[in-house]
C-alpha cells in the first residue's frame, strides 16, 4: 500500500484521517456506470472535496473519468490550478463582480444571473482582451441563486449574443430530489426554459448526486458531489443506487490507558462511572478536531479488531474509551470511522443532521493521510 501523507497545520499528532483513493476511483467507476455515455460528469470538491482534501483528489478523479470540476468560490477553483490541474472548473456559486479578473485570468468559469454581472465581465474583456468563460444559473425552485424563470430566457438571449462572453452552458439546482414533484415542476420549469433557446454547443447541467440516481432528464452532463466520497445523499424509497465505499476513515493511537474503580467517574461532569474496575484509553481526537461533543457516550470504536466504547464527555483535544477485556495498549491504532464498521451515516444519524456536514468538520486540524 502507498502512503502520501499531507498536512498544513499539524503533522505532529497521533491522530489523522485517511483517505483512500482507491475507493475514490472505484466509486467513480461505479456512478459513470449510471451515466448515459454521452453524459459528461463534473465531480463537486467545494469545501475542499467536502473535507477530503481537492488538491490531492483531483489527479485521481480525472484519472477515473471526471470531466471537470465544480467549486463554491474563485479561490478554491485557484487552488486546483495550483496544483496543475489543467482541467475546466466551474464556480457554481455566486462571484463578487470585482473577483470576474481573477477568474478570467485563471481560465476559470462563473456562473451568471444578473445585470451586473454582465456588467463586470464586459468590463474585464474590454479591459484584458479575454471573454470570461459563463454558465447561466437559473432558479428553478431553490431560491437561493440564479435568474428567476419568468425573465430567465431573455436573460439567456442576452447572454448568447453577448460578443464578450465564451458562453458555456445553463444550469440549475434541484432543491428535493429526493420529492417527485416538486422535482417535476423543476423539471417542467427547466424544459420550458430550454425549449424556447438555442442550446447547440452548451453544457446543460440540472442533475445533483440524487437527481442524476434517481431522474433521466434533458441534460447532457451531470453533477456528482457526496457519493463520490462513498456516502449517498437523501433519496426516493426503491432507488436503485451503485455500491459505493465511504472513502473517509478516522483514526488515532492510543496516548495513555489507566486504570479505573469502580464509582469513578471519566472526563468533565463524570457523565460516565464505572460499575467495576476497568481500563480506560485516551485519544488525542476532541471536538476541536470536529468530532461533536454530542456523540459523548453515544459511539463505539475498533482497536485490534474488537469493538470498544466511548466514555465520559468527549473534550476539546481528547476522548476515552473503555477498554473492557481487550489486550490494547498505548500505541494501537484505535478506529472511530471506516468503511467497514462505522459509517459518517452513523454519526450523522445521532447528532440529526446530514453525512455531508460532519465530512467538513473533520478538515480542522487533523491531517490527511491518501492511501491506495
Amino acid at each position: 500500500m502507498k502512503n502520501i501523507r499531507q498536512s498544513n497545520i499539524n503533522i505532529h499528532k497521533d491522530a489523522w484521517v485517511e483517505i483512500n483513493l482507491e475507493y475514490l476511483a472505484q466509486n467513480i467507476q461505479a456512478i459513470k456506470k449510471m451515466i448515459p455515455q454521452d453524459k459528461k460528469m463534473m465531480a463537486i470538491v467545494k469545501a475542499d472535496a467536502y473535507g477530503h482534501g481537492a488538491q490531492m483528489l483531483a489527479q485521481t478523479m480525472l484519472a477515473s473519468g471526471v470531466d471537470c470540476f465544480g467549486v463554491s468560490s474563485i479561490d478554491e477553483g485557484l487552488d486546483l490550478r495550483q496544483v496543475k490541474i489543467k482541467a475546466p472548473i466551474l464556480v457554481v456559486g455566486a462571484v463578487p463582480v470585482w473577483a470576474v479578473e481573477t477568474a478570467v485570468q485563471n481560465d476559470i468559469a462563473i456562473s451568471i444571473f444578473n445585470d451586473a454581472h454582465l456588467s463586470a465581465c464586459e468590463e474585464v474583456y474590454n479591459r484584458t482582451g479575454i471573454k470570461p468563460r459563463v454558465h447561466v444559473k437559473i432558479d428553478t425552485g431553490m431560491n437561493r441563486i440564479g435568474v428567476r424563470p419568468e425573465v430567465a430566457v431573455d436573460f439567456i438571449k442576452e447572454v448568447s449574443n453577448a460578443k464578450y462572453l465564451n458562453f458555456e452552458g445553463i444550469f440549475t439546482h434541484l432543491a428535493s430530489a429526493e420529492e417527485f414533484e416538486p422535482t417535476r415542476e423543476q423539471f417542467n420549469a427547466w424544459d420550458e426554459i430550454l425549449a424556447q433557446v438555442d442550446t447547440t454547443n452548451l453544457l446543460l447541467h440540472i442533475q445533483n448526486t440524487a437527481g442524476t440516481f434517481t431522474y433521466d432528464i434533458n441534460s447532457n452532463m451531470v453533477r456528482i458531489g457526496i457519493s463520490l466520497y462513498g456516502l449517498y445523499p437523501e433519496l426516493p424509497s426503491g432507488i436503485n443506487k451503485p455500491k459505493l465505499k465511504q472513502i473517509m476513515s478516522l483514526k488515532a493511537r492510543i496516548t495513555n490507558i489507566h486504570e479505573l474503580r469502580a464509582g469513578e467517574g471519566v472526563s468533565y461532569g463524570h457523565t460516565y462511572k464505572a460499575y467495576e474496575s476497568t481500563r480506560i484509553a485516551t485519544i488525542p481526537i476532541g471536538y476541536a478536531d470536529g468530532v461533536s461533543r454530542l456523540l459523548s457516550n453515544k459511539i463505539e470504536a475498533i482497536v485490534n479488531g474488537e469493538r470498544i466504547r466511548q466514555v465520559g464527555n468527549i473534550t476539546m483535544d481528547q476522548m476515552m474509551f473503555d477498554l473492557g477485556d481487550t489486550e490494547a495498549q498505548v500505541g494501537d491504532v484505535v478506529t472511530l470511522l471506516d468503511d467497514k464498521h462505522f459509517s459518517l451515516d452513523t454519526w450523522a444519524e445521532i447528532l440529526g443532521t446530514i453525512n455531508y456536514e460532519l465530512t467538513c468538520r473533520l478538515k480542522v486540524r487533523l491531517p490527511r493521510v491518501y492511501t491506495r
